[in-house]
């Protein structure tokens, strides 16, 4: 089941299992009443949430991760994220109002993309994390077996036309789609139905 939450610039989707939940994307740092009242509103509390996971370490992706990890959440951070993770701290550094706390990678639990199966299979979620590179290097997207699929600030396939040679994009929608998805849910936009011929 997924639950999209927003209360302020990003989507954010909470993927439940029978054994946990993972939380995909949070909002910008400053906002965890705003993130509580969402949740609230969803009839979800953090203790639903086992991994918080940033499909990029951009600052309206990642800004909460700090305050959920001190709430006994656990980060889900993929390999190729890794060196990343504090990409945004300097973005934060200049808005001090926010109350950004850098996040510790020691806590994070780091895994392959061929890895990802397994962990999300022992939530009760079927599916896997992709690497797609085309936004930024750190970017992955989630598949799940059931057609929906999570792609964070990967622009829509329809944009291929307005390019004359992105490979980037092409490449990770040609991955994405031999999942075969049916809805793909964006960090920014409304979700889009896919019609699979």
């Amino acid at each position: 089941m997924i639950t999209k939450l927003r209360y302020g610039n990003t989507n954010m989707y909470f993927v439940r299992g029978n054994q946990g939940g993972l939380l995909i994307d949070t909002d910008y740092a400053g906002t965890l009443p705003l993130f509580y009242k969402a949740l609230k509103g969803n009839h979800l509390s953090t203790s639903d949430i086992t991994y918080v996971l940033a499909t990029h370490y951009h600052p309206d992706h990642m800004g909460l991760i700090s305050e959920l990890v001190k709430l006994g959440i656990s980060l889900l951070c993929m390999d190729i994220q890794r060196e990343y993770v504090h990409f945004s701290d300097d973005i934060f550094k200049r808005d001090s109002y926010m109350l950004y706390e850098p996040i510790d990678e020691t806590l994070a639990t780091v895994i392959t993309c061929k890895e990802s199966r397994a962990i999300l299979h022992n939530m009760g979620i079927e599916g896997e994390i992709i690497a797609t590179a085309s936004h930024s290097k750190d970017s992955v997207s989630i598949v799940l077996d059931n057609g929906d699929c999570m792609v964070g600030d990967l622009e829509p396939m329809e944009y291929l036309a307005a390019y004359e040679d992105n490979k980037g994009l092409q490449k990770d929608w040609e991955l994405i789609m031999s999942y075969h998805p049916k809805v793909i849910h964006y960090a920014h936009v409304n979700e889009k139905q896919l019609t699979l011929m």
